[in-house]
């Protein structure tokens, strides 16, 4: 992977860039569609391609419980697998491991946790069949060069959003501890690989504390890594005052040669305000989460968002497209809001694809938007 910064705003500190992977140039800013399991819900490879993607989102934890890393690897890694010949970012599943809550064992009733952080790793039960495994920070990078990623994310400790100071800063130790053993993992067993050596990146927590954001950094800033993530800013149930707080904390402290990832935000005002902060890189399953329950994206500025639940009975007679002046295939192919209304409360699977393929056009044509103005 190399990453090339082109030209920053003269008015803010958005940032233009190109991130080459492989042959594959993608411009920054960019969103990444979530293909947690190996696809984007609803939304076939070539259809992202048509939108305009050649870099998404795969996920570690997913991935390793079904149909698991060796099987990807044995049928020729991920994107030979999904059919897809764009890039591939695999998230190291912490946030999915710390984020499970509780797991009733049916044999004794009682309520015991989903995870549990021991000496080497983490360990946790599977939401398929509760069975138990471990992540170590040196699996998490076994799984994901078996997967065939492109660029690789180490096992992170993912607070919650109401976490007290003292488990913040317990998630910014155990981070920092993780990162150096999966540093010196990743050097030995890509040692050998001269070509297509896939991306390495450093996640930074701290919360909203700025304190434990610069302690975070200042660890992690003694390893030469590919790219710097921001975590914990969308782990569920956060402001966005602490959102904000937690990236403006951070972004500073980040050399201006090295790609920036923001972790888990889609909204359009949320990547807005991060790229006027010098971000580059952003992921959220919000497009095709909400395009499956009929919620879609409006706007008329590009600087406002509205979202317009097209369920609602309003809709039901609307003849007109989601969104006026709108190029998304939905919109240009004429599909009505009436049509994709009766759809949605249809359960026919083809309304969540259209409202999914505008969300997913939407946050493409922002991030082209923001581009174009630098």
């Amino acid at each position: 992977m190399n990453f090339k910064l082109i030209k920053q705003s003269k008015t803010k500190k958005t940032r233009l860039g190109n991130l080459k992977i492989k042959n594959i140039n993608t411009q920054t800013p960019v969103f990444m569609p979530c293909a947690t399991s190996g696809a984007v819900k609803g939304i076939s490879a070539e259809e992202l391609k048509c939108l305009g993607y050649n870099l998404i989102l795969g996920n570690t934890y997913h991935l390793y419980l079904r149909p698991g890393e060796q099987l990807i690897k044995k049928l020729g890694g991920i994107q030979k697998f999904m059919n897809w010949s764009g890039g591939v970012l695999t998230d190291s599943g912490g946030y999915q491991v710390f984020s499970l809550g509780e797991y009733r064992n049916y044999e004794t009733k009682a309520k015991e946790p989903l995870s549990k952080i021991v000496k080497n790793g983490v360990w946790f039960r599977s939401y398929l069949d509760g069975s138990k495994h471990l992540f170590t920070p040196e699996k998490v990078i076994d799984i994901q060069l078996a997967l065939g990623s492109d660029i690789i994310m180490p096992l992170d400790y993912c607070p919650s959003a109401d976490a007290s100071y003292q488990e913040i800063e317990k998630a910014v130790d155990v981070t920092n501890t993780w990162f150096k053993r999966a540093w010196e993992h990743f050097q030995k067993k890509t040692e050998k690989l001269s070509k297509n050596k896939p991306a390495l990146f450093a996640i930074i927590q701290g919360g909203a504390e700025p304190v434990l954001r610069k302690k975070s950094f200042e660890f992690l800033s003694q390893f030469p890594v590919d790219g710097w993530a921001v975590g914990g800013v969308a782990n569920g149930g956060e402001s966005k005052y602490k959102q904000k707080k937690a990236v403006e904390s951070v972004v500073s402290l980040l050399p201006k040669d090295k790609p920036r990832y923001l972790m888990g935000v889609g909204e359009p005002e949320d990547i807005l305000f991060a790229t006027s902060l010098g971000i580059d890189m952003f992921d959220c399953v919000l497009p095709t989460r909400l395009g499956r329950h009929g919620v879609v994206w409006t706007t008329t500025n590009w600087k406002k968002f509205t979202k317009i639940d097209l369920r609602k009975s309003k809709y039901q007679n609307d003849r007109k497209s989601i969104m006026s002046g709108c190029q998304c295939p939905t919109c240009e192919r004429g599909y009505t809001r009436a049509y994709i209304s009766h759809l949605i409360r249809a359960k026919e699977m083809v309304g969540l694809r259209l409202a999914s393929i505008h969300n997913l056009w939407l946050l493409k044509e922002l991030t082209r938007q923001i581009q174009d103005k630098i």
